[in-house]
């Protein structure tokens, strides 16, 4: 996914070279390395209508959601037409409807192609699955036959999965490293009047009227496409609609002079895209201490207490061990739960979520949620959480916003 999300980037920044850029469209990166014969494009169509993409097709790629971008992905392997086919977490990003159906298929699939997935959740275990194997610590450490496969035989697995430690406080603040106080500290932190994005004649949402006050803790929820992450990135100042919409965030009006930095010093952030973006190959520890800085690496000098805090955040996830460890050599999973830690390390005014806990297995996200629970319940900090599990809960966060209700009608 990395490898061809950086090829189309780097198409995008052609115009730097004096290029013409020509950014490829989902049909494109799906259809690249394949002939255009009627064949495949009967069978593009097909799975086009099953991951519900046949609209996005002549869409730039890099113009899609996160969920939409995961979609084409799969599409580009599954036109492949392999013998052997490894998914890797391949639920991950996908709204509800777009897993049923693609289960579906899977199941179907598996009657003339090997298939191996790796899954975290013991629920997306699939029913054609004829051995299922549990590695731990790079091992397998349990294994059944497939067939053989009930609530009483999976039994050990949930509760190896469901082990935790519990972290009952959270590291405090770093004192000598934050924003500054607001001057009206219960003045809404996001108000968006009227909110409308579109893309060309796509339009995505419209007519959103939302205000987010300070320990108001929202979830975002609605189909692939619908705008989620869209939205998401005109708080963050990540998207240059911000700027064309009637958007205050932390009492700044949109456009009128102020910095990116007077916006992200008062936000935290996790998100696919910031995963792909953090590409500095600097150390865990350093990894950690960035989010005091909000910057991608480290390149300030952390002071003794921010050391300090963070080695207790490391601990509080059980990667103290690997301190010194470059982040780039990290597996997925790690790597998420690091920049979930770099996301919370300041206790920020507002904790933007997008999909925090894909790539997580079961013990690492109910130890996720429970540290997010914390720290809304410390008050400090609103969260805004972005998510397509439903057993993935957060229990102080009490209200929704669906993005169906602003789809063009």
């Amino acid at each position: 996914q990395q490898a061809v999300i950086e090829a189309e980037r780097r198409k995008d920044d052609a115009d730097i070279l004096d290029v013409v850029p020509v950014p490829s469209t989902a049909k494109e990166v799906i259809l690249d390395g394949l002939t255009d014969e009627q064949s495949v494009t009967e069978a593009l169509n097909e799975l086009a209508g099953l991951l519900g993409i046949s609209s996005l097709l002549e869409r730039e790629f890099l113009a899609l959601s996160t969920g939409e971008t995961r979609k084409v992905l799969l599409a580009r392997e599954l036109l492949k037409k392999p013998d052997w086919l490894v998914l890797d977490e391949p639920f991950d990003g996908l709204d509800v409807e777009t897993v049923s159906r693609f289960a579906q298929y899977l199941d179907k699939l598996s009657t003339r192609c090997t298939l191996i997935m790796v899954v975290n959740r013991v629920s997306e275990i699939p029913v054609w699955a004829q051995r299922l194997l549990f590695l731990q610590n790079g091992r397998i450490a349990w294994q059944i036959e497939g067939d053989t496969l009930d609530d009483t035989t999976l039994q050990p697995l949930r509760q190896i999965m469901h082990i935790q430690q519990n972290v009952e406080k959270l590291p405090e603040r770093d004192s000598d490293c934050h924003a500054p106080r607001r001057s009206d500290p219960n003045a809404p932190l996001v108000r968006l009047n009227n909110g409308r994005v579109a893309w060309g004649d796509n339009v995505v949402f419209e007519q959103l009227n939302w205000t987010i006050l300070p320990g108001e803790h929202w979830q975002v929820i609605g189909p692939n496409g619908s705008g989620k992450t869209c939205l998401l990135t005109l708080i963050t100042g990540d998207n240059p609609l911000c700027y064309s919409n009637d958007l205050n965030v932390f009492g700044y009006q949109r456009g009128s002079g102020e910095s990116i930095w007077d916006i992200k010093q008062h936000l935290g952030i996790i998100s696919n895209s910031l995963h792909l973006q953090y590409r500095v190959n600097c150390s865990v520890a350093d990894v950690v201490c960035s989010g005091f800085y909000d910057s991608i690496g480290l390149y300030k000098t952390p002071t003794d207490r921010q050391r300090l805090l963070c080695r207790e955040w490391l601990v509080a996830v059980d990667l103290e061990q690997e301190a010194k460890t470059p982040f780039q050599s990290l597996s997925f999973g790690d790597q998420r739960l690091l920049l979930i830690v770099r996301a919370m390390v300041k206790h920020p005014s507002l904790l933007i979520l997008d999909e925090p806990c894909n790539g997580l297995d079961e013990i690492n996200r109910s130890k996720v949620l429970a540290m997010l629970d914390l720290l809304a319940r410390e008050g400090n900090t609103t969260l805004l959480y972005v998510n397509h599990h439903s057993e993935d809960k957060i229990p102080a966060i009490k209200n929704t916003l669906n993005m169906r209700d602003y789809q063009p009608q």
